[in-house]
């Protein structure tokens, strides 16, 4: 499946580590190493972009993000 991939930052410093657009959809992801972390996505990405899907990434689920699963 074919996706555009962005990073996202504003001058401000919010940032989102990885976009992925597919069929006019967001998919957002942080990473973290910790699957105890907390994500917090940028109030102005998510008012930005009303019609996307959040997700956090760690060591415990990133071979299944990987397999699209």
């Amino acid at each position: 499946m074919h996706a555009n991939t962005f990073f996202w930052r504003t001058q401000d410093q919010q940032e989102i580590d990885y976009i992925e657009e597919r069929d006019g959809k967001m998919w957002a992801y942080e990473m973290k190493w910790s699957s105890k972390a907390k994500a917090s996505f940028s109030k102005t990405f998510t008012q930005a972009y009303p019609e996307h899907e959040l997700q956090l990434i760690h060591r415990e689920n990133y071979y299944e993000w990987l397999a699209g699963g």
